[in-house]
């Protein structure tokens, strides 16, 4: 059901406001270049500093805007199951196409936690629902067995974002879940790497500024063009790796902001981009013809 490429939206802030129309512009941006879908209020898109209120109007608007002309994977996760259930019910009623629970952070759950977890939202609403596994940010990881689990348990978890860095643990997960259940990478740099073993497209960051690009890579690659992939995926690497010359997505924000799409503005904790890092990152960006 969610293969391709899905775009990490970032949330545009306009004096500590949601920028809607800076929003509005990057999705028609987005569908433009031919993206398959789109995830807002994800890492990406600021979820922890939005409150309840923007995060809900975060992805009524994405629906709006959108107008059903990609799918909107709604982020819904909490490390509150309540809060979760809650927001992805309200994400159903919207008219989202599915849900992206990143894993309980903070709390620490084990497995059986994490399992239950997932299960009593499953059980909560009818949407498609994507497990988003990110250890390095939450501290823990949806086990194998655990993803195993519960697509046995849950017809309606269908598919894992993988953010944990291993090659080794999307060959294991391939190994254990039926070929219907698809593997999306967490992280662009992977991408390539992910889908020769067995992943199905991307959850980008790269993609809000370069859409297109991150698309042709999936294309190439599903298509049988590996060599073609291969060469464009060497092309890209510098900038994937370079928007996260800091915490995302300071890096991505920047860019747009420099390509004139929108502000760069942030939320503390996180803070503007560095000059060190800004160089690196310019020089990135011109190289592949991304800024004047």
């Amino acid at each position: 059901m969610f293969r391709g490429t899905y775009t990490a939206l970032v949330t545009p802030f306009h004096h500590d406001r949601v920028d809607e129309d800076a929003f509005e512009r990057l999705i028609e941006f987005q569908i433009e270049n031919g993206i398959t879908g789109l995830v807002p209020v994800g890492t990406t898109g600021e979820s922890p500093t939005l409150d309840h209120e923007e995060h809900m109007r975060v992805i009524e608007l994405a629906i709006k805007f959108a107008r059903g002309r990609c799918q909107i994977l709604a982020g819904t996760g909490s490390n509150s199951t309540r809060e979760a259930i809650a927001m992805t019910r309200e994400a159903e009623k919207l008219g989202a196409d599915g849900a992206l629970l990143v894993a309980p952070y903070y709390n620490r759950p084990t497995q059986e936690g994490i399992y239950l977890h997932y299960k009593a939202i499953a059980e909560a609403t009818a949407l498609p629902l994507v497990l988003y596994s990110i250890p390095g940010r939450c501290g823990v990881e949806i086990g194998v067995d655990t993803t195993k689990r519960l697509a046995e348990a849950a017809r309606n978890i269908v598919c894992i974002k993988e953010a944990g860095g291993s090659v080794e643990r999307v060959n294991a997960l391939r190994a254990a879940l039926p070929e219907e259940f698809t593997i999306l990478s967490g992280d662009d740099s992977l991408t390539l790497p992910f889908m020769a073993s067995g992943a199905v497209g991307v959850i980008s960051v790269a993609s809000n500024i370069m859409p297109k690009e991150v698309g042709d890579l999936v294309r190439l690659f599903d298509n049988g063009k590996i060599t073609e992939a291969r060469a464009l995926h060497l092309k890209l690497y510098p900038l994937f790796k370079d928007l996260f010359i800091e915490s995302n997505p300071v890096p991505i924000k920047a860019a747009l902001a420099w390509a004139g799409r929108m502000k760069p503005d942030v939320r503390l904790p996180l803070s503007p981009i560095t000059e060190a890092a800004a160089t690196k990152l310019r020089g990135t960006l011109k190289a592949l013809n991304l800024l004047a």
